[in-house]
């Protein structure tokens, strides 16, 4: 068992998502990251609309994404993730499996930060519940 992982979220490759090649279009992967990344902060207490109404926004600061293998119409996969804190940036780690053959299909990193109020800051909401995350166990 492997437990780098704080959360894990399965989906289904939709008709649309896919190119003439029959493949998910890369810029996809990201929506399906992001996806996962707003279910997890729901899930450790993070509501990102919140935080936006609160004067605190957590933004993008890069995306750096390896692709491995295609994901097609249909297939079922899960993104994992693991989060941390480093200073004002929080670090998102996802990965995303074909299943049920657990393939990988792609690694990636979303480094992120806070604004409040306009300011580049850390959230100490955020970093709090960064701290304080549970491993999940997965069968890879």
């Amino acid at each position: 068992m492997n437990s780098k992982y704080h959360y894990q979220l399965e989906m289904k490759v939709r008709d649309y998502e896919c190119d003439l090649q029959g493949i998910v279009n890369n810029s996809v992967y990201q929506n399906y990251l992001e996806h996962a990344r707003h279910e997890f902060l729901l899930k450790i207490g993070i509501d990102f609309a919140d935080l936006y109404n609160r004067g605190i926004m957590a933004v993008v600061a890069r995306v750096d994404l390896s692709y491995k293998n295609s994901l097609k119409s249909g297939d079922r996969f899960v993104v994992r993730l693991r989060a941390e804190q480093k200073g004002i940036k929080y670090l998102f780690y996802q990965d995303i499996y074909r299943l049920p053959d657990e393939k990988l299909c792609l690694k990636g990193i979303i480094t992120s930060t806070s604004l409040i109020n306009g300011r580049l800051a850390i959230s100490d909401e955020i970093a709090k519940a960064l701290n304080n995350l549970p491993n999940i166990e997965t069968k890879i």
